[in-house]
């Protein structure tokens, strides 16, 4: 059994990627929504922006996020409280980091939806919200499916982004990836192992349903 301490860093994980992917969806689907449909010129330069975190490295996000967020940031020069080292930090860095995971699948979903589909909502008299929730959202459920068990499972393993930004804070910010690097650090290979494989199993059950997904929309096509 892992100790009650690891036990509350794995319940902080499981916290942080649930309100995470839960903020990413009310930002990521309309985002995903125009980009997904939209042909403007400014299209590629915001796509290659919610990209940027699958190749920046994650010390380097979290280091500007310190920076942005910090006691001398310009955050709290202007009156905001300091967000880092603090659990709200966390997700507003988790969001960021996590972003790419849950648009990009939003994306290539909404732009399967057809047209055919929402301009026969539109002559029913259905208006653009009721559009997206009656016609978008259904024939892109594959689609939320996969981002909401990758943001889940991205955030899941972060490490550099909250290492940075959160620093160990026990009750707050320790997170399972920083506990299992703490016991590595000091050599208590056992305690990182019992954490890791747990952490393991539960990265590969979250992401056999996005297989399953998958496979009976190929079956249904």
């Amino acid at each position: 059994m892992i100790s009650s301490s690891d036990l509350q860093a794995l319940l902080i994980t499981f916290a942080l990627a649930a309100i995470t992917v839960i903020c990413l969806f009310v930002v990521g689907m309309p985002l995903a929504w125009w980009l997904g449909r939209s042909r403007g010129g400014w299209k590629a330069v915001l796509e290659a922006l919610i990209a940027l975190p699958l190749v920046l490295p994650p010390t380097v996000l979290g280091f500007y996020l310190l920076l942005l967020l910090g006691s001398q940031g310009p955050l709290v020069s202007s009156g905001f409280a300091q967000l880092a080292f603090t659990f709200p930090g966390l997700v507003i860095g988790s969001m960021i980091y996590s972003l790419p995971f849950v648009v990009q699948p939003l994306i290539s979903s909404f732009q399967g939806v057809s047209r055919d589909q929402l301009e026969a909502a539109e002559a029913n008299g259905a208006n653009a919200w009721r559009r997206f929730w009656s016609v978008a959202v259904p024939a892109s459920t594959s689609g939320i499916i996969t981002a909401s068990v990758l943001g889940f499972a991205h955030t899941m393993g972060e490490f550099g982004v909250v290492l940075m930004l959160g620093g160990s804070i026990p009750g707050s910010t320790r997170v399972a990836s920083i506990a299992i690097y703490e016991h590595v650090e000091g050599l208590d290979y056992g305690a990182a192992h019992k954490l890791a494989a747990l952490m393991l199993g539960i990265s590969l059950l979250l992401l056999i349903p996005i297989y399953v997904v998958d496979r009976k929309r190929r079956m249904s096509e």
